[in-house]
């Protein structure tokens, strides 16, 4: 594992808006080197800002429940199932609706939560900052291809994607921000037998 603390190349923000996740600041060292190389392919004043790497299993399961019982406050018609699998489109959960056990992406160290930022460290209109995501219920913002944001914003999220998937990393579609490379999420979408990274 790196930790982002202890290198300059790639900027990271404050401690997401979460519960004591001193551990955001790290991945495994294939997702920093891939993430150094795809921001040296970004145009002229623009770089990555990490928000989130890491994040233990108990951290992960406690997001889950807040957003399930979040749409269970904003839905109370819906079944069980139906707020589970909605609740699924935001957040993994580490164990599945029928039992089985669940890697969640960020627990493998495998995944990213980024964005991008200018010369001087601004954030760039990027369509809803991760801090207000949460307050997206239906996702209308946070779909990667949401026709709710901006020319620019859309623009800034094509420079993003362009350069994340040429070193290899695969996008989670209702979150523009999440990337991962080498968790099962990846190997679904790749095509590969199986995945290159379990819980750290």
């Amino acid at each position: 594992m790196i930790d982002f603390i202890h290198q300059h190349d790639i900027a990271y923000g404050p401690p997401p808006l979460l519960p004591n996740n001193s551990n955001y600041t790290k991945v495994r060292k294939t997702i920093y080197d891939k993430l150094k190389l795809a921001q040296s392919m970004l145009p002229d004043g623009l770089k990555f800002c990490l928000y989130e790497g890491y994040r233990d299993l108990e951290l992960q399961q406690k997001i889950f429940k807040e957003r399930y019982d979040k749409l269970l406050n904003e839905h109370p018609h819906l079944t069980h199932e139906e707020i589970f699998i909605e609740s699924t489109k935001f957040v993994s959960p580490i164990i599945n609706l029928d039992g089985s056990i669940n890697i969640p992406p960020h627990s493998t160290g495998a995944a990213i939560d980024v964005y991008l930022v200018d010369q001087t460290g601004n954030v760039v209109d990027m369509g809803i900052h991760l801090d207000d995501t949460y307050e997206d219920l239906n996702g209308t913002y946070c779909k990667t291809h949401s026709h709710a944001i901006s020319a620019e914003a859309k623009e800034y999220r094509n420079i993003m994607g362009n350069v994340l998937r040429a070193v290899g990393f695969v996008n989670y579609p209702t979150e523009y921000w999440h990337w991962s490379y080498g968790d099962r999420y990846w190997a679904y979408q790749t095509h590969q037998p199986v995945a290159i990274y379990g819980s750290v």
